[in-house]
């Protein structure tokens, strides 16, 4: 089992009035890199979904990959992004978390494949708090081409396409916080 992490950076970031969320720092040092440490030991290796000039990333060594579908139609096409680059060097799985949650668990990765197995799903997502948390998944690779498909078809939705291709759910607890806290808006960076 080969696993791609796939950071997720390609939004607009208009509730935090724009620019680079995963920059943005958290504890002293961005978000980005808290997620990096956190991610790097579940996986094989990672890839960068940004749009733009690739250069701003350029001190964190990782490969950057543009959305594949034109418009910031969504995390779908970053989602897609790393799909791409999954087939195209022969990783079985892709996990996604966006950029803006720097605080994702150690066994992320290890617990959604487990319950991909375990349902028989090519997905499986993050919950905690009763919270669905659609771009923190486990994509299977093969899903490609049908995600492709139904982002031509108009779909925006990560929730949706997974619930139409079969996803399991794996609940987190939240007693000493939430593992899957996202920044959205300059009060979140504060809190």
């Amino acid at each position: 089992m080969r696993i791609l992490g796939v950071i997720l950076a390609g939004g607009l970031a208009t509730r935090m009035g724009g620019g680079d969320k995963p920059l943005r720092p958290i504890a002293g040092r961005p978000m980005l890199e808290h997620l990096v440490e956190r991610l790097r030991p579940q996986v094989d290796a990672l890839l960068l979904n940004a749009n733009g000039d690739p250069a701003r990333f350029a001190g964190y060594g990782l490969p950057v990959a543009a959305d594949p579908v034109p418009g910031n139609p969504g995390p779908l096409a970053g989602i897609l992004a790393g799909l791409d680059h999954a087939a195209d060097r022969q990783f079985d799985w892709v996990l996604t978390c966006p950029g803006d949650t720097p605080f994702i668990p150690p066994d992320l990765a290890s617990r959604l494949h487990a319950a991909c197995r375990q349902a028989g799903t090519p997905i499986a997502r993050a919950s905690s708090g009763g919270r669905d948390h659609p771009p923190v998944a486990l994509w299977a690779t093969r899903l490609r081409d049908a995600l492709r498909a139904a982002i031509d078809d108009g779909e925006r939705q990560p929730r949706r396409f997974a619930n139409t291709q079969g996803c399991a759910t794996v609940e987190w607890d939240v007693s000493s916080g939430d593992p899957f806290f996202n920044a959205n808006t300059l009060e979140d960076l504060d809190r």
